[in-house]
């Protein structure tokens, strides 16, 4: 297909980490080395991706289709120092890729490829050494890490990879956008109190080396208290900086914004039941906006393939900036819908959203997923109308402990198309989406 690409309407599109779904260092690392004292792991993880969208959503006519593609490898070093705690690091460098079309919000052109450090960083756990504050207790990290906030409503990475589709390839990161092939924040320094129960709580200082998210420089800072039904968390960020070269009048604002939230999780004392909520507030130049989600669910622990069911309704305000959220739980969070999540929009703002989601587990290494969102704009006079339904069919089947396998179908129908105020090009009729990703984790 050759067509020329167009900047797209929507520039906050952030791409799915599917990476995430074995996100768990353990699941990526080898041991080298180990004794009484000392662990030495070998981390590796490969992820490739197959793509085709039968619309666009930059302008273009035709579909796309594309493929992704990383290798994540580096090495985690693990070392007690008796009494006084242990200290730990890991570096990890990312090689990524986007073949074909690129992708259907003219994002990435096929073109991209890169290699550089993603994970780069050291830390100190006390321990025993503090009793009052528990095991570990005292955390202490430094450098190139992924720093999440909850369940990553506002700040769970640094996962946007833009490739060299907008702005003249500035805000290319290499390749891989839907994939989020790095997460890393480029500069961090967090201490972490009160390890992982009762109070407990964090400090730290944020720096995005991310063009796309101009180079935001934040402080922010955690309470919470997790007990048996769950846990309750305050979390507030202040922005300090960003890099005007590459800031849009609305990234602008997070210089000095202020941002305050409340949330929690948990089965709230409900056997097999699973609650959460979020309500944030942004105080920024331009005004107050301010964001907040309710979800509640309940597995079918007694029912074949053990079904579970939930239920969530989230809304944006008109301005709301979606700052570092990304995929936390699984598919639908905080990308709602694999079309509108990554290319349609919206993109967590000026939206209300409601989702219906079903799992299913016919065995013990495979899921069956069916996920419905239903979109509603909030203000549609200066801003396009993304009215819409999407429904997503997935499959998560682990070969084994070294390959993941899992194939999407995702069905979007807009109201509105690129013609009459939507920006679906072709028509207002339904998109079928398709992809394969294939995961290799060590």
């Amino acid at each position: 297909m050759e067509h020329t690409r167009r900047t797209p309407l929507l520039r906050n599109a952030i791409g799915l980490g599917i990476a995430l779904l074995v996100a768990d260092s353990s699941a990526q690392a080898y041991e080298l080395y180990s004794d009484e004292d000392t662990t030495v792991t070998g981390n590796f993880l490969a992820v490739y991706g197959l793509f085709n969208s039968r619309k666009n959503y930059d302008g273009t006519a035709g579909g796309s289709s594309w493929r992704e593609g990383f290798i994540k490898y580096g090495l985690s070093i693990d070392q007690t120092l008796g009494s006084l705690g242990s200290v730990y690091g890991t570096a990890n460098l990312v090689s990524s890729g986007t073949w074909g079309d690129g992708d259907a919000a003219g994002l990435s052109d096929g073109s991209e490829r890169t290699t550089k450090f993603d994970e780069a960083f050291a830390g100190w756990r006390s321990g025993d050494l503090f009793p009052a504050l528990g095991k570990d207790g005292v955390d202490l990290s430094y450098g190139r890490q992924v720093i999440t906030l909850g369940d990553g409503f506002i700040i769970n990475d640094d996962g946007l990879n833009l490739g060299k589709g907008v702005a003249d390839g500035e805000l290319n990161r290499g390749g891989a956008y839907y994939l989020a092939a790095r997460h890393a924040f480029d500069k961090t320094a967090v201490v972490r109190l009160g390890g992982k129960e009762g109070v407990h709580g964090s400090l730290m200082w944020l720096k995005s080396d991310n063009r796309a998210q101009a180079n935001t420089e934040m402080a922010a800072g955690t309470l919470e208290y997790t007990a048996a039904p769950g846990t309750l968390g305050l979390t507030y960020i202040h922005g300090i900086d960003v890099d005007d070269r590459y800031a849009s009048d609305f990234q602008k604002q997070r210089d000095g914004m202020d941002i305050y939230s409340l949330r929690g999780a948990g089965n709230a004392g409900i056997e097999n039941a699973h609650f959460s909520f979020e309500y944030a507030w942004q105080d920024k130049d331009a005004g107050p906006e301010k964001a907040w989600y309710a979800e509640a669910g309940y597995t079918f622990a007694d029912l074949p393939w053990t079904p579970d069911l939930t239920y969530r309704y989230s809304r944006y305000s008109k301005d709301w900036d979606s700052m570092f959220n990304g995929q936390n739980r699984g598919y639908g969070t905080w990308f709602q819908g694999e079309v509108s999540g990554n290319y349609a929009g919206p993109f967590n703002s000026n939206t209300a959203i409601q989702h219906v989601g079903l799992k299913l587990k016919p065995a013990e290494n495979v899921t069956i997923g069916a996920l419905f969102f239903d979109y509603q704009t909030l203000h549609t006079r200066e801003a396009l109308n993304l009215d819409a339904q999407e429904l997503d069919l997935y499959v998560e089947w682990a070969v084994n402990e070294h390959l993941i396998v899992t194939p999407l179908v995702g069905l979007y129908k807009p109201e509105k198309d690129a013609d009459n105020g939507g920006n679906q090009v072709g028509g207002n009729g339904t998109n079928v989406y398709s992809q394969l990703v294939v995961a290799v984790p060590f």
